[in-house]
């Protein structure tokens, strides 16, 4: 109900009854869903599985989001550190679990630690057109959904259902292969050989085989569900239920009965999905594994890997961006330092050449400066000389 309620409360807001005053809330609200704001709450992903975390205790409001993205555009808030770091420690999580069951399904067949990587295997070129194509339009879904567009919306998620069933389809259909190939070194059964006495040591009885029968369906589901631990737990009860003595019967001669579910229950063959930590067996069916691919836990974990992977580039993108900008600033100052000695350089070749120009044109005033004392000087000579001779003539002229 409370998972309803929140469906309800993010596509028609949290006053759709009209029943309650309308709060005023903000984006940075405490109550407010960081995670949401930023494109991917985890609680929305696993509901009904292993992962289930519940509904989220934080709002999640559509209205706001947009806000949200507005203040993000503008450089105000970026909530996608919160939400790496949250979904880094469910991927860090699901790795740790994949690599225990690995370990664990190596003690016990050591084929088991070159298991076939379904990551690798599952991924052709049409497998990657789909799962981009599935990418894009879950984009687009989000933007229908910010827009306020529910009918486009539901159209586009009906569209990545189709897409997701065909990718699960092809993939189960590769896996599927490669692990016929896997299988082709496993025993086979015999069948129609009358000549054999007995195949297998002893044969289970009713009872037990439809106990041993129920702890290999139970371990199945559990790793489909992603529980590591208690997958193989049910497994090791299924073996210890195999040795039990008062288990056994006599063996018998008939040889047909010893079939594929017989070496099954005596070989389980597991591999572990190296997306979601799931365990898959050799002997799964096309159709089990088209199941296991379009499953709500093989797919949240898709969506978190790339969610994390998108947030990883998009923070290197900014990282590259801000040291191109930090060496372009850089660049500037050095150049900036180096401009004012090269000023100072020409400033002191200006003064050089102003100081040569004013001693030049000092030494010319004192050149001039010379010759024109030289000149009064002489003139006062001859005025002097002048004067005495007149005065000579004067006194001549009287004594006469």
């Amino acid at each position: 109900m409370d998972a309803i309620r929140k469906q309800l409360d993010v596509l028609m807001g949290s006053n759709r009854n009209g029943d309650v005053s309308e709060v005023n809330r903000k984006y940075f609200d405490r109550d407010v869903c960081r995670l949401f704001l930023a494109g991917l709450c985890p609680h929305d992903l696993f509901q009904l599985t292993k992962m289930d975390m519940g509904p989220c205790p934080k709002l999640h409001s559509l209205e706001l989001r947009k806000e949200y993205m507005d203040a993000k555009s503008k450089g105000l808030d970026n909530y996608d550190g919160d939400l790496e770091d949250v979904i880094d420690r469910l991927i860090v999580e699901c790795d740790r679990k994949i690599e225990r069951a690995i370990k664990r399904l190596a003690e016990e067949d050591a084929k088991a630690a070159v298991a076939i990587s379904v990551s690798e295997v599952t991924q052709t070129e049409e497998v990657l057109e789909l799962s981009k194509l599935i990418k894009q339009k879950l984009k687009e879904a989000d933007q229908y959904d910010l827009e306020g567009k529910t009918d486009m919306k539901i159209h586009v998620l009906e569209e990545v259902e189709e897409l997701r069933i065909k990718r699960a389809d092809k993939q189960a259909i590769l896996l599927l292969d490669a692990y016929n190939k896997d299988r082709a070194s496993l025993p086979q059964p015999i069948q129609n050989h009358p000549h054999l006495a007995a195949l297998p040591a002893a044969v289970h009885n009713p009872r037990i085989q439809e106990m041993i029968n129920e702890k290999l369906k139970k371990a199945e589901y559990l790793g489909e569900q992603g529980m590591v631990d208690e997958a193989q737990k049910a497994l090791e009860e299924a073996e210890a239920l195999k040795k039990l003595p008062a288990a056994r019967q006599e063996p018998v001669g008939d040889s047909s009965k010893y079939t594929a579910a017989d070496v099954r229950i005596t070989d389980q063959k597991l591999r572990v999905c190296d997306i979601c930590g799931a365990f898959l067996s050799v002997y799964d069916s096309d159709r089990r594994l088209a199941d296991h691919f379009g499953g709500k836990l093989h797919l949240g974990y898709i969506q978190i890997r790339e969610k994390l992977a998108d947030l990883q580039d998009e923070k290197n993108k900014k990282r590259k961006s801000y040291e191109d900008e930090r060496r372009s600033r850089e660049r500037s100052s050095r150049e900036r330092e180096s401009e004012p000695s090269r000023d100072r350089g020409r400033d002191y070749d200006r003064k050089s050449r102003e100081h040569d120009r004013r001693h030049y044109d000092d030494r010319s005033y004192d050149r001039r400066k010379e010759r024109s004392r030289s000149y009064d000087s002489r003139s006062r000579h001859r005025s002097r000389s002048r004067s005495i001779e007149r005065s000579r003539n004067y006194d001549r002229h009287r004594r006469y």
